[in-house]
Order: structure tokens, then sequence, then C-alpha cells
């Protein structure tokens, strides 16, 4: 499970994403089980009209594209929004306590550079993506 930083980190082969994650990405990769929150899609498309990123295409088409090479998109549902108000001690940002809750959900490791989710005590595998 990637966290938004991470998908975008990847489809930029941006350098902050380190090798040891890189390689866990590609190898879990031709195994079709890379995924993200469906979150990860509202907070990129977010991001790209306030200016903070740009896109090669627009969300929409970038979106589909990644779901076309193999990328899984995992829908935010009623389990998974009743969990996220569970996550005692997590930082209130609602679209990480989402991600958070699905890659709990799933029983996924969380690849996050995010350091309060990185330190969070929680029940959660994680992947500290720089690495």
């Amino acid at each position: 499970m990637l966290d938004t930083h991470a998908l975008l980190w990847m489809d930029r082969n941006d350098p902050t994403l380190g090798p040891q994650t890189r390689a866990l990405i590609e190898n879990t990769w031709r195994s079709d089980v890379v995924a993200v929150s469906a979150i990860s899609f509202w907070e990129t498309a977010l991001l790209a009209d306030r200016g903070r990123i740009v896109l090669p295409v627009p969300p929409e088409a970038w979106r589909l594209d990644l779901l076309q090479a193999g990328l899984r998109e995992i829908a935010v549902d009623g389990r998974v929004s009743l969990l996220a108000t569970r996550l005692e001690g997590l930082h209130r940002d609602p679209a990480d306590r989402f991600i958070v809750a699905t890659s709990i959900q799933l029983g996924a490791t969380l690849v996050t550079a995010d350091r309060q989710i990185l330190g969070w005590d929680g029940a959660l595998p994680r992947q500290d993506a720089t690495a």
C-alpha cells in the first residue's frame, strides 16, 4: 500500500524513493499487489488544483494510466471509515487516517515517509519510503 507521496515519487522515478523501497515496489508490482487508497487520487487532484504539484496529464487520465499499468485502487468503504475514527494516537489528518485504516483493513504494509505515521504506536506494518 502506497501513501500518496510514495505513489507520486514512484510515478516520477523520484530519487527520494529509497532503493530498498523501490525494489519492494517493483517486486510486488509484478505480483499485481501494489495498491493505493482511492483517497490518494483525491489528495493528488487537490495538490494539482492548488498548483503544489504538476501531473503529466489531467488527474483523471493519470489515475487511469496507473490503474491500467496494474496499480490496485482500494475504495473507502464503511469499515475503513469507521476504523479511521479509532486510530488512537495518530494525527488528525483525514487523508492519512483513511490511508492508514485502509492499509490495516487489508493487512498490507504501508509505504510512507510520513514521520508521524512511521512513529505511530498502532499495529500497522510499514516501510520507510526513503529506505
